[in-house]
């Protein structure tokens, strides 16, 4: 599978598995399980979509090596805070079985931002995470949390389909070294998007 290489040097698989709406833990894992099956190296998941530990047995029943899987999640606002994401980002490797994951991104841009990415800028230090970002930031809160900080955001994971593209968006986070990835492809299935000519 292709991969791009973020302003850390981690690569990341191009292609991605999101999880989001695999609420039932049994499908949840049978679908990581498949995806990986089918060649998908990289699983999205995060704290708010209540999955992480049927993501996390999905994983584990693969058989791929770990070393070979990129995984993400993601900090919930609740937990935005210093003090948050060591409680909660601990709580999210034991639900996912894991001893670190590959990227780690805060949910939404609220509450004490600063104070959770210097968190984890230290978890990543530490080897916790080996990319750090953020997801659903305007470009202007995304180069304001680069330029004051020591860390760069590796990644910016926004919306961006056919019917939200974010061209200008997408070309501004790139010129700061910022990776944007994208949420929602398809368009979650909306506007019958499997049956558009184009």
């Amino acid at each position: 599978m292709k991969t791009v290489k973020l302003n850390n040097g981690v690569e990341i698989p191009i292609l991605g598995f999101g999880t989001y709406q695999i609420t039932e833990p049994e499908e949840a894992e049978k679908a990581v399980r498949e995806a990986i099956k089918a060649g998908y190296r990289h699983i999205d998941t995060a704290q708010s979509y209540m999955n992480e530990e049927a993501v996390g047995k999905g994983i584990a029943e693969s058989g791929v090596p770990r070393e070979e899987l990129f995984i993400t999640t993601k900090i919930w606002v609740e937990n935005v805070s210093y003090k948050g994401v060591v409680t909660s980002f601990e709580r999210s490797l034991h639900r996912l079985g894991l001893e670190y994951v590959d990227l780690l991104l805060i949910h939404q841009p609220f509450n004490d931002v600063y104070g959770a990415w210097l968190a984890m800028e230290e978890l990543q230090k530490a080897g916790k995470i080996r990319a750090i970002g953020i997801s659903n930031f305007a470009v202007d809160k995304a180069v304001d949390l680069a330029e004051f900080n020591e860390v760069v955001p590796q990644v910016n994971q926004i919306e961006i389909n056919p019917f939200q593209q974010q061209s200008k968006n997408i070309e501004a986070l790139k010129s700061e070294g910022i990776m944007p990835e994208a949420w929602a492809p398809f368009a979650e299935g909306k506007n019958d998007i499997f049956n558009n000519p184009i």
